[in-house]
């Protein structure tokens, strides 16, 4: 509809124009937008005063001229309005609402996709988690946020990848080896010196346990050294595969999990590193490498390799990224934590460095999540007395709490998640509210079938006889759907799919309140029965965007 509407308005101002009522050069873009309140329409736009700028006239003449050059062919609209200093209000008819009851029939679970994407290749690296321990509380809300952004890139029909950057080399990954191995002996009665800066969390005595467990005291028998680079083998694995689980159970798939060692190995840091020096942007000092990233707009120039001859960690991730647009993305969407913000403009300065467009690369940078339990700051956890996982915050609250909650705030805001609430079942807890939506229309369709209602189609039913107010309103939020998912997904921000199911489950509750759907009525009540049964779709939909899922009972 925002299309036809911006197609009607286009016309009208051409048909104005060559009446001479309105003398300009070139239509501008046409801005729709909903108003915040129902009695100023359905959409409205301001495009009467940005013409009457050009034409040196008032808006309200120009909005008067619009509105004069008009032409409703499909009788979508029940009346415009000028409004304020100009604005044009669209009040659109029921026959319109109508159709998008059969539109939401016929595409079922496609409504809600489309094609602005036109197979655009991108891929979303998050989560990333350094493998030497359980993931925190943050991981979760960039496994949610990442995970749901694929989704919405997908329907909106971009070839979308998700991505996990494993990062598996460097002295974190040597200290993590060292902790194990010192818990490994500290178990089997050998005295210890723990590594300065070493990992002291219990995972690594657990990690270190079950090796005891499995294969006995066997490695005291070898050099420190030897040790050391087991047991960095067996607990990476081990943490590796504890990550890769628990992503799973929260609903968070990988296409690729990427090495970070595999850079180091195949010479990719160093190849970048030549060729980035071939095209001037490389030069020594100091007896170390650098990169002339003022030269787009750093603060200053990064180290490359560093005084010892390894390369920094922006090496690495320069070549990485360079290998991800040799793969053929188009765009490459990273989420990282609020202490990458300093990163993003030298990550940037590097992707022009190598010959692409800064735009290319788009970083999300969230912000800390706020663990509470009845509104009480959550310090610890009272199984370990160490930081609470996200592996504990799934099985206290399941998938679909942890993945809605960590969806509820935009990704620049700080999140509090309170671990009771997510639990509730009540109105209070915004997951229970919208799956109970859900849940409770499947109960009018098992009671309907139970009557031996006979449903009919959307073609079929009398849609006119609805027209109680609150079911024009719920048919208005079900008609938003598509360019709610448009706007989430060109945004990236899937935060909006979280309250726009609010605002979906919150009307259909009325609607069921205010006009009951099975009646002695037939017609009515087939009519109804349809309405129904869209909101379970378009629900549904919002919900498998999340990723979270749709009981048919609770």
């Amino acid at each position: 509809m925002k299309e036809k509407l911006s197609d009607l308005i286009f016309r009208a101002i051409e048909r104005a124009k060559k009446s001479g009522e309105i003398e300009i050069e070139e239509t501008p873009e046409i801005v729709l937008e909903r108003p915040k309140e129902k009695i100023h329409g359905d959409w409205a736009t301001n495009i009467a005063m940005v013409l009457a700028s050009q034409v040196k006239t008032s808006p309200l003449k120009v909005a008067k001229s619009i509105i004069d050059h008009l032409d409703d062919k499909q009788h979508y609209l029940a009346r415009v309005e000028i409004a304020g200093p100009g604005f044009i209000n669209f009040y659109l008819s029921n026959a319109w609402l109508y159709d998008v009851l059969r539109e939401i029939e016929r595409k079922g679970e496609n409504f809600g996709t489309c094609n602005v994407g036109q197979g655009i290749r991108v891929q979303v690296e998050f989560v990333s988690a350094n493998p030497v321990g359980p993931m925190h509380i943050g991981h979760g809300r960039w496994a949610a946020v990442g995970d749901s952004l694929a989704n919405l890139l997908t329907a909106a029909g971009y070839d979308a990848q998700r991505e996990f950057y494993i990062n598996d080399y460097g002295t974190q990954m040597s200290i993590f080896g060292k902790s194990v191995a010192a818990r490994y002996c500290e178990l089997l009665g050998r005295e210890i010196s723990f590594p300065e800066g070493g990992y002291e969390g219990e995972y690594v005595r657990d990690i270190a346990r079950e090796v005891m467990e499995e294969e006995g005291g066997k490695y005291l028998e070898l050099s420190e050294d030897e040790r050391e680079e087991v047991f960095l083998e067996r607990a990476y694995s081990q943490v590796l595969e504890h990550t890769e689980r628990v992503l799973s159970e929260m609903g968070a798939e990988f296409d690729v999990w990427f090495s970070e060692r595999t850079l180091h190995k195949s010479g990719a840091i160093r190849a970048t590193i030549d060729e980035l020096r071939e095209k001037g942007y490389v030069y020594d000092k100091d007896g170390a490498v650098w990169l002339r990233t003022t030269t787009f707009g750093d603060d200053k120039d990064r180290v490359l390799i560093r005084e010892n001859g390894e390369p920094t960690y922006f090496a690495a991730d320069i070549a990485y990224h360079k290998n991800k647009l040799e793969r053929g993305f188009d765009r490459l969407i990273n989420i990282w934590g609020a202490d990458h913000h300093g990163y993003v403009g030298r990550m940037k300065a590097a992707i022009q460095a190598l010959g692409y467009p800064s735009e290319v690369l788009e970083v999300i940078i969230g912000q800390l999540v706020n663990l509470l339990r009845g509104g009480e700051p959550v310090r610890m956890s009272k199984r370990t007395g160490e930081m609470v996982t996200l592996e504990e915050l799934l099985q206290e609250v399941g998938r679909d709490a942890t993945r809605f909650f960590f969806l509820m705030r935009g990704t620049d805001s700080p999140l509090d998640f309170d671990i009771e609430l997510a639990k509730s079942q009540s109105s209070e807890n915004p997951v229970y509210y919208v799956q109970y939506a859900h849940a409770r229309i499947c109960s009018i369709m098992k009671f309907a079938e139970d009557r031996g209602f006979s449903p009919v189609s959307a073609e079929d039913a009398l849609l006119e006889l609805l027209a109680e107010e609150s079911e024009l309103d719920l048919i208005r939020k079900l008609a938003e759907f598509e360019e709610i998912v448009e706007r989430a997904a060109l945004s990236r921000i899937p935060h909006i799919l979280t309250k726009y199911a609010q605002d979906l489950a919150a009307l259909f509750h009325v609607f069921y309140t205010q006009c009951r759907v099975i009646s002695e009525d037939l017609e009515l009540s087939r009519a109804r029965f349809v309405l129904a049964r869209c909101s379970r779709q378009v629900l549904r939909n919002a919900l498998a965007l999340i990723g979270v899922s749709a009981p048919g009972s609770m």
